[in-house]
């Protein structure tokens, strides 16, 4: 017996557009969170961009799934593979500091810290986003994808097309450089940590 998604995946295959919608809203949070996280969550317009442009690749690409993985699995690879697309082709153009979103008022909300608490919280959130945003693209999504989504080192080696000792690889060196970032601000983290 099919599934609802398998149905709806060959009447998007078929140029059933209305099935394709329904198959997007239902994955649309989550590309969107990939792309929120790949151009820096404050940079709501380039996510937005980014989700378009994944699903347009989706809808040109759906007719090649093969169901070799889960369809949200698949989903998530365009979408980064997007992600990381327009990432390389900006490396050449000046990407927006950190340091512009705190001058342009951005802070990190927490209510039951004082002042002083809410100012190096900020800086922790600045300094990590910082370090963050550095690393080269492929370990970000790395990161990303390990620490932040919770992805197994097999679903992230799926996903990116490469082999999992490649995946641990870029992890391990993606600590790494976040661990120098940190240590060279360690009066805002605690490095017992690190």
């Amino acid at each position: 017996m099919q599934t609802n998604e398998e149905k709806l995946i060959k009447r998007a295959v078929r140029g059933d557009s209305s099935a394709f919608s329904v198959l997007m809203a239902a994955h649309e949070r989550q590309m969107y969170g990939v792309c929120l996280r790949m151009f820096g969550e404050r940079n709501v317009a380039d996510a937005q961009d980014g989700l378009q442009e994944a699903m347009i690749r989706v809808w040109r690409a759906i007719g090649r799934f093969e169901g070799k993985s889960a369809f949200s699995t698949w989903v998530y690879r365009i979408t980064v593979n997007a992600c990381l697309d327009e990432l390389r082709r900006r490396k050449s153009r000046p990407a927006t500091s950190m340091d512009q979103l705190v001058d342009d008022g951005w802070t990190p909300k927490d209510t039951s810290a004082g002042p002083e608490q809410k100012a190096i919280q900020s800086e922790k959130s600045r300094a990590l986003k910082q370090a963050v945003n550095e690393l080269p693209e492929d370990m970000r999504a790395v990161i990303m994808m390990r620490d932040i989504d919770g992805y197994s080192y097999e679903e992230i080696a799926d996903v990116l097309g490469i082999n999992v000792g490649t995946v641990k690889s870029r992890i391990s060196r993606a600590r790494g450089k976040l661990r120098q970032a940190i240590m060279k601000n360690r009066e805002l983290f605690d490095t017992d940590l690190v």
